[in-house]
């Protein structure tokens, strides 16, 4: 399946997604989505031809519990709505706690990187084979750009991926900024990679940008696309030609013309690496008479390992999984202290890169509360995320923020306290009578008060 040359498709940059020349496909996120209706814009773009493919960020295929089957019947839905011939997701996990675990349930708001070990891939597998069950369209996985490494970690990334096609027969959306993102943050080798990956299983390719901060990269999806990054992807194209790439961008969106003048450097970069792969007098690189199939030697498990090779987890990897990513997702966004043998210092900037993405994704959903809050907003709201996690969505969080202010009689100013209860009661209604009892007499003292 050919998609070509395609970009990202956000409400904000709908209108110019839409007079952008020569633009075959797009992706949209799967969760900003309706799943019985599509924006105005899309619906233009598919009755010109334009393909459009939802790409889901909620799933969380790696954490320890099998996939809900709500999540899995929204994505079926809005695939089926698009018409797509495929959907992605990510290879990661983005909650964890519950029932294995006996606490809370966290939600980290981003995508967190799964160990690189055989249990972890075990778990991995089983939870694929269930999405795919109950998709209509084949599904692919997208490798994350992380932060933080696990230890003890038994493949590579290539392998990894090598082998969870070999069990699942998944597709795969290869991100090459997230590659050139390992490279900087973890010292792993673009190359290498994509040496050991199956490229033939590639479904298409993201490309975007990033920002490097005191030696760490950050996947910003908010900065245009760097040299570095568009080297990986002539490495990828001296290998195969992929059957699409798509141009993401996530925030802080540029004039129109940058970013045709970001695919125009995309389209020049696949260029000049489709002749000089058709120029060389060896195709076969590091796959061996061009197959692209990874070498076996990569895929062998130790044969002391129980595993059988199915991808089936056991309860009991599934609980270990469980603990390890309780442990992890809490030192993040709760503040408890780091599971042994990670970076601390690393722990720390995924720690406070994770607050800083809850206070601006906040603020675009509720953008009332920096409204009320004025320049006090982002304060106020770090220092609420360092001892609130997040345990449902974004709403809620907003909600959750707006409620913790009221309880502790904030903020000072009478008038903003005012506007920040109304806000609160218009939205509360449905919330359980039990969580609202102190809510609703704060509420009712502000406005006693006037």
């Amino acid at each position: 399946m050919e998609l070509g040359i395609g970009i990202g498709w956000r409400p904000e940059i709908a209108d110019a997604v839409e007079a952008l020349p020569g633009i075959d496909w797009v992706e949209a996120v799967a969760e900003n989505l309706c799943s019985d209706h599509l924006p105005d814009s899309l619906v233009r773009l598919r009755a010109r031809g334009v393909t459009v493919v939802p790409h889901g960020v909620s799933l969380g295929l790696g954490g320890a519990d099998r996939p809900d089957p709500g999540r899995l019947a929204d994505l079926a839905a809005r695939a089926a709505l698009l018409g797509t011939p495929l959907v992605t997701e990510h290879i990661a996990f983005v909650r964890a706690g519950g029932p294995r675990t006996a606490s809370a349930r966290l939600e980290a708001g981003h995508l967190l990187p799964v160990p690189r070990t055989w249990e972890a891939l075990d778990v991995l597998c089983e939870n694929v084979r269930i999405a795919q069950d109950s998709l209509p369209v084949p599904l692919a996985l997208e490798n994350i750009a992380a932060l933080i490494a696990w230890p003890g970690e038994e493949l590579t990334e290539g392998q990894f991926l090598a082998e969870l096609v070999e069990r699942t027969g998944v597709r795969l959306l290869i991100d090459v900024a997230n590659l050139h993102t390992n490279h900087v943050n973890r010292g792993e080798d673009p190359a290498k990679a994509l040496d050991e990956l199956p490229v033939e299983a590639i479904a298409y390719v993201h490309v975007a940008g990033g920002i490097e901060k005191d030696g760490v990269w950050h996947d910003t999806h908010a900065h245009p696309v760097t040299r570095p990054v568009l080297d990986v992807l002539s490495e990828l194209r001296s290998r195969i030609a992929p059957p699409g790439v798509l141009l993401e961008r996530d925030d802080d969106f540029p004039p129109a013309e940058e970013l045709a003048g970001e695919l125009t450097a995309v389209r020049a970069t696949l260029e000049a690496a489709g002749k000089a792969r058709s120029g060389s007098t060896s195709e076969a690189g590091a796959f061996g008479c061009g197959s692209g199939v990874t070498p076996a030697t990569s895929r062998v498990q130790p044969a002391d390992d129980a595993d059988t090779g199915t991808g089936t987890a056991t309860e009991g990897a599934r609980d270990r999984a469980a603990v390890a990513q309780t442990a992890l997702l809490s030192a993040l966004v709760a503040g408890t202290p780091a599971p042994e043998g990670f970076d601390h210092r690393r722990l720390g900037i995924q720690s406070r890169a994770l607050a800083a993405k809850r206070a601006d994704v906040v603020a675009k959903v509720a953008p009332e509360l920096p409204e009320i809050l004025g320049d006090g907003y982002r304060d106020a709201f770090l220092s609420y995320a360092r001892t609130r996690p997040m345990s449902a969505g974004y709403r809620r969080d907003a909600m959750d923020f707006a409620e913790q202010l009221l309880i502790t009689g904030r903020p000072a100013d009478d008038a903003a306290r005012r506007r920040l209860t109304h806000w609160w009661q218009d939205r509360a209604a449905a919330r359980p009578p039990r969580r609202t009892t102190r809510l609703v007499r704060a509420a009712r003292a502000a406005i006693a008060g006037r």
